[in-house]
This record gives C-alpha cells, structure tokens and sequence, in this order.
C-alpha cells in the first residue's frame, strides 16, 4: 500500500466539516449522520462542554464546540512543574503541578533516552482551582507536601498525571505521593496512599520515569491503573468516601497509559491496555472479561474508541504495529504492520486515524480498514512531541515540544497553517470546553478564543 504525500494549503482556505461545527457542507451531512451515530452507540458524552478528564469525554480528544479564535484572552503563572493537563468543569478549570523548593532542573527535551532525575528536596503537590473565564485562581490547596518517593524522567515532572472531575469533586493523583479528592470549594474530602509505584524500564528499577496514568471518574467510583516495577493492579474507590470498592491484581510491566469506561454492545467495559496484555474488564467488578495479547514496553498511549472499534497503539520501538478490536469483545478487526505512536494517543476524526510520532511525522489511516491515506511531517524545524492530538471544528491541534501548537486540517489531504508559538514547551494536552481552548506550557496556563 503506497503512503501519499500531499502538500499543504492556507489554514484559511480549511472548511469546517465535522460534529460541533457552525456549518456543514451538503457534501459532507453523510459523514455528519454517521458520526453522530458513532456518538450514539459509544454513550459519547462529547457534546457537552466539559472536558473533565484527560482527553475530555472518553479521552476522545474531541470538542462539540471549536475555540472560537486563536487570540490569548488571559495567560496566568502556574507555579512549580507539571505536565498534567487542565479539566474543565462547571465554569471552571482543575490543574495540578509540583513545587519544588529549589529551581527545577531544566527539562532536557527531544529524544533524551533513558536518563532520570533525582529531586531530594521537598515539593509541594498542589491542586488549583481557577476561574474559565478569567483565569482568576479561585482556590489553591496542597495535597501533601514530601520528598519525592523516586525519580522522574529528564523530561517529565512529578505531576504528569491529569485529575478528573464531576464537576463537584476533583480527584488528583500524584503517583507514589497518593491519590486525593476535593469538593468544589477545595475541601479534602479523602486521601489514599498506594504505596511507591515505581514505573520505568522494564524489569530495571533504577529507571524510575514517573508515574502518569491518569485517573477516572465514572458514575460513583474513581478508578486507577498501576502497573508498575513491583505491582500490578487497577482499582475502584467510592467517589465520595474514598472506600476500595474492588482490586483486580495481575501481572505486567510498566506502563504509563490511562484507564477508559466504553459503552459497548454487551456493556460497559472498562479498557487498560498495558505492555503484555489489553484487557476489557467490568468496571462495577473489576472482573476481567477478556484480554488481548499485545508484548511491548514502555506503552503510554490510553486506548480510543470510534465506530465500534478500539484502537490500541504506542510502545517501543517507535513505529511498532498498531490494531483495532472490535469493541465489547476483543476480537481483531483488523492490525497495521507498522507506524504505531511511541508516546502520543491516536485520535479518531470522521472517517480518519490519526497518529502523530514523537519526532512530529503525522500519519492518517482510514479508521475502519487500517489502510494508509498519507504521511506529512508537521513541522519543519525538527520538532519532537510528547502532548497528544486534540480536534474540533475540522481541525487537529497538536502540541510541540519547541513551544508550537501546530493546527492541521481533518481530512484525506494534508493541509496545515502557521503553527501558534508559546515560548515555552508544550507537553501537556490542551482542553477545550465552551469555545476555548486551554494549553499548558512550561510555566503559564493560556486560554485561547475570541
């Protein structure tokens, strides 16, 4: 199968074609219907404003409403090193990062290998609760304040993992300093230590990359992936109370991946997928449903789901084989013999896969077969990207590490407009939520719109 190449037109001639879009074209309404009834089977809860978790609703990465511009409303400081990303909710926005008591290391960004950083000073996890509009910090309120139990990757932070709300509770996860829930006023509601997770390397435990997995709220429980040097489990605690309602323990390696609750045919199912199994498990349970073989290493990217397929991606080496399962049941639909993302989650925009390699080549697979559409490098200064893809309006946004949200055009041709610059590297995934956008550099939360 030949992979296309096509060359790029202005950012201004792209026309919006997509769910959430003010207008569609006559010739697109087709796709319009059958991806709203993709909405419909999965239970996608995309058309409200909230982004209340990583990725938004069912990490989709998919917005109902696009930013309504690319103008900075307001950009505020955020103190200390995260790489979490902003939720959205009930008008205003969760963040989390980690203060340090001396001046951060500099993050040593690109393709950085396996090197760690040992921070033996105390920090202060913080979770911030701020104003959509304005910008305007509401409350602020440490967590916990501790040397941090293992290193972090030169490249990552002790506050990776992105919190999840309803709305009325906001649930922050710190890895090995714990797990935390606050009301909506900032009130700690309950905290649980899980112990040290130790995630890097396989079976090398000097590694130690830093947790990431990112929790998730469904119904009345949060549930967490970790699966680490020494243990391996997910759980479900009582939103409210924080009581462990079940543990399903196994054997992996680890991983840095996010857990996702899908409506399917023969329910809902709870999705990890991990670096020797993907696995369906009932989410009021923990009971394992099925499980699907996939050995690699170092996976992080958290499993999406389009069109009653799950697609599940990413681990070293980069550029590894990719697939799609049926949803609800495990069985392949169909595998790509190679061009998985190492880092970075896929998206499903329409009719198209989208996978964005680390080292800023995107590529574009029709979503139902696996069949290649085209490959384009993004940028042309040599980019690395860690923060994953989101889309709205017809359009993919994606962040680089060099400071560059990068828009490119949904659809069978590549067509890309000028890259927006922060000044700061961009490794956290931006929400959007009522015709905004919220990206995280380096030291500023930035609120895009019109």
């Amino acid at each position: 199968m030949k992979i296309k190449s096509l060359g790029a037109e202005p950012l201004s001639s792209l026309e919006t074609s997509v769910p959430g879009a003010h207008h569609c074209r006559v010739g697109t309404s087709k796709r319009f219907v059958r991806t709203l009834f993709v909405f419909v089977f999965l239970g996608v809860t995309a058309f409200s404003a909230d982004w209340p978790s990583f990725r938004g609703p069912l990490a989709s990465g998919l917005a109902a409403q696009p930013p309504a511009g690319t103008r900075v409303l307001w950009k505020i400081p955020i103190p200390g090193l995260g790489h979490s990303s902003p939720v959205v909710a009930g008008g205003r926005i969760y963040l989390t990062s980690a203060v340090s008591g001396k001046p951060v290391e500099k993050l040593r960004l690109g393709s950085s290998g396996i090197g760690s950083v040992n921070d033996q000073e105390p920090h202060r996890y913080i979770v911030m609760a701020l104003d959509a509009k304005t910008g305007k910090v509401i409350w602020e309120r440490t967590a916990v304040e501790a040397t941090p139990k293992i290193k972090r990757h030169v490249k990552a932070s002790h506050a990776n993992s992105t919190p999840a709300t309803n709305g009325k509770i906001v649930v922050a996860f710190f890895g090995s300093e714990g797990l935390y829930a606050f009301d909506a006023a900032g009130k700690l509601l309950w905290k649980k230590d899980l112990g040290t997770l130790n995630v890097g390397l396989k079976n090398e435990k000097d590694t130690q990359w830093g947790f990431a997995s990112s929790p998730l709220i469904w119904k009345d429980r949060v549930i967490v992936q970790c699966d680490t040097q020494d243990e391996d489990f997910v759980a479900a605690f009582d939103l409210a109370s924080g009581k462990e309602l079940w543990r399903t323990k196994r054997e992996e390696f680890p991983v840095w991946s996010s857990p996702v609750v899908f409506d399917t045919p023969k329910g809902p199912q709870l999705i990890t997928t991990a670096a020797r199994f993907t696995y369906g498990l009932d989410p009021m349970t923990g009971k394992e449903l099925w499980r699907v073989a996939d050995e690699t290493e170092v996976k992080t990217p958290t499993p999406v789901a389009a069109g009653g397929l799950l697609y599940i991606a990413g681990g070293y080496p980069p550029g590894r084989p990719f697939f799609a399962l049926k949803l609800g049941s495990g069985e392949q639909a169909w595998k790509a013999p190679k061009g998985g993302p190492y880092t970075t989650t896929p998206i499903v925009v329409g009719e198209h896969l989208y996978i964005l390699g680390d080292s800023g080549v995107l590529s574009c697979y029709d979503a139902k077969t696996g069949n290649p559409v085209y490959q384009q490098r993004v940028s042309t200064k040599g980019a690395t990207f860690s923060a994953s893809p989101v889309s709205a309006g017809g359009k993919l946004y994606l962040p680089s590490e060099d400071g560059d949200l990068h828009i490119v055009k949904a659809g069978p041709q590549f067509a890309a407009g000028d890259p927006i610059p922060f000044g700061e590297p961009l490794m956290a995934t931006p929400a959007i939520s009522g015709g905004v956008m919220y990206v995280r550099s380096q030291g500023h939360l930035h609120a895009l719109g019109k």
